[in-house]
């Protein structure tokens, strides 16, 4: 079977790329990293609100997550079985479903189920939309898309902070008067909640996107066998595969980290050096998140100039050492070590995924499933500091990021991977051959 898509061919012989699909799939990155990075925001809000202890508050992340591990291998069967537009409407109508619970019924309990509907949806549209772009863009053009899709879901994670503090430090406050959205929001929001308008704001958003998917006409696509989501017995096969378990793990741990950090690093500064969540916190969080961004540029470099497993092993010291300034240091420090936490873990993901997949010569996308799967790890990882801090201290709990990052920093010791990545060395030393 062909690589192709089944569009109709240019003048010169070659398919017909959809670059309008392309901008829609990076809009859908935005949406998706909008609607997810802001829970790391606003989890102090909501404890408080609620009146939670660290272990409930890191439920709101376990409740989101944990739809990664229900919703990846399923959604990839879903898409063998239905294709990518109506997989993409039903997933953006979940999340609806899930924005309008909390703005119309914000307790506790219905936040949890809110954040699952709306995680399930984003998982969905996760396994969805990457052949996608392969098709629409080309598949020689699919690596520079992909980082392009990196740095745009980047710049949502940082803009989605911003959005959360402009409402709660304006509603019911005099700098508000004035402000039509304002006073709109007022009107929908409890006086003590403001951090629901966020979701009014979502679901406005995702019910756009819903239009949109359904008046888009989509390319029809098609995969190499070992792209395509194999039947449930060919996961039970690869999870018998000790190098399957071992990456998938490295996933599981890499967003454990990444959200582990993002999730407690506002309510770590304000706990411990008295800084506000609602401006300094979040601002925090949303530099965390442009660094990320900003280190995946150096690390597109960086695997250019050396091989991917010492860049792996490079980027997780850089962690350990950011991490142990940020717990131990003064408040300044902790501003500043906490972000570069973001910089650090910005080229793991990368890494691991394409390690892990050029370290099997067969089943890619149903091992794709499985790594995606191991997204729960930002399910499991917040809670569990959470009850650590619980138990003996916020600052002891994220000692467990210790226990995640040495196991990422030893990926880079025992992989052995069937291709390595082309440095240029590499292909100066083949082109001499």
């Amino acid at each position: 079977m062909n690589d192709k898509a089944s569009v109709p061919p240019s003048s010169e012989g070659a398919p017909t790329r959809h670059y309008g699909m392309v901008a829609l799939i990076f809009l859908t990155f935005f949406v998706i990293s909008l609607v997810t990075n802001v829970i790391s925001t606003i989890n102090p809000d909501v404890g408080q609100s609620f009146g939670l202890n660290l272990t409930l508050v890191g439920l709101l992340a376990f409740a989101f997550f944990i739809a990664y591990g229900v919703m990846s291998i399923p959604a990839g069967m879903l898409l063998e079985r239905f294709r990518e537009k109506p997989v993409m409407i039903a997933a953006f109508s979940l999340a609806v479903a899930g924005a309008m619970l909390i703005s119309l019924f914000p307790s506790y309990p219905v936040f949890l189920l809110s954040l699952f509907l709306i995680g399930a949806g984003m998982a969905a549209l996760q396994v969805a939309i990457n052949p996608l772009l392969r098709v629409s863009g080309g598949e020689e053009h699919f690596a520079f898309n992909s980082v392009m899709a990196q740095l745009i879901f980047g710049s949502a994670s940082f803009l989605s902070p911003f959005i959360y503090s402009y409402f709660v430090r304006n509603i019911g406050q005099a700098s508000g008067e004035g402000k039509p959205l304002i006073g709109l929001m007022s009107k929908l929001v409890p006086a003590d909640l403001p951090w629901v308008s966020v979701y009014w704001i979502f679901a406005v958003i995702l019910v756009v996107m819903v239009v949109v998917m359904t008046v888009v006409r989509f390319p029809s696509v098609i995969k190499k066998e070992e792209e395509r989501a194999g039947a449930w017995a060919t996961h039970k096969t690869l999870f018998k595969n000790k190098v399957v378990l071992l990456y998938f793990l490295g996933i599981f741990t890499y967003v454990g980290t990444e959200q582990g950090v993002s999730f407690w690093l506002s309510k770590f500064l304000k706990v411990y050096h008295g800084y506000d969540p609602q401006t300094i916190g979040a601002r925090r969080v949303a530099l965390f998140w442009l660094l990320m961004t900003v280190g995946g540029i150096l690390g597109l470099i960086l695997l250019k100039l050396f091989e991917s497993r010492k860049v792996l092993v490079g980027f997780a010291v850089a962690a350990l050492i950011f991490l142990s300034l940020a717990l131990f240091g003064p408040g300044p420090l902790a501003l500043v070590m906490f972000p570069l936490m973001g910089f650090a873990a910005s080229v793991m993901w990368p890494i691991i995924f394409s390690l892990a997949l050029n370290s099997v010569s067969s089943h890619h996308g149903s091992f794709s499933g499985i790594l995606c799967t191991g997204i729960i790890g930002g399910a499991l990882v917040p809670p569990v500091i959470g009850a650590l801090g619980d138990a003996f201290g916020l600052r002891q709990g994220m000692f467990f990021l210790y226990l995640t990052l040495g196991y990422i920093l030893s990926i880079g010791l025992w992989a052995k991977p069937i291709i390595l990545n082309e440095t240029i060395a590499m292909k100066k030393k083949r082109e001499a051959a």
